[in-house]
């Protein structure tokens, strides 16, 4: 294996890949047979790391449609809230007026006039 030197910028321009000591009838890497054997485990690998990506597939899923559902049962609780303040505050104005009217009717709430007692 030899490479060229570029004499102008001192770079490599070519480099043979060949082993000039080999002849081209044994040049092959793998067999038919370790070949299938490679092009198999590649297989394997493949569907294990499909099998690896359907698995973080299906748990991203399920936490997605857990949050979903929490989603849904957080904003059903703030609808119902939402209600019972409504209604807490309805029931505060009735008892209010209530109470204004009583102590409108009552005597001793009444308002006296400090002027005409001094009298």
């Amino acid at each position: 294996m030899e490479a060229e030197v570029d004499e102008d910028d001192g770079t490599f321009t070519n480099i043979s890949l060949a082993d000039d000591t080999v002849d081209s009838g044994s040049a092959a890497l793998y067999t038919k047979q370790e070949n299938e054997l490679f092009i198999m485990n590649c297989d394997i690998d493949g569907d294990m790391e499909n099998q690896v990506e359907m698995e973080e597939k299906t748990r991203l899923i399920n936490q997605v449609l857990e949050l979903q559902h929490t989603l849904e049962d957080l904003s059903a609780r703030v609808d119902a809230v939402k209600e019972e303040n409504l209604k807490l505050k309805s029931e505060n104005q009735v008892l209010g007026q209530y109470i204004e009217n009583l102590m409108s009717a009552s005597s001793v709430f009444q308002t006296t006039d400090t002027k005409s007692k001094r009298k």
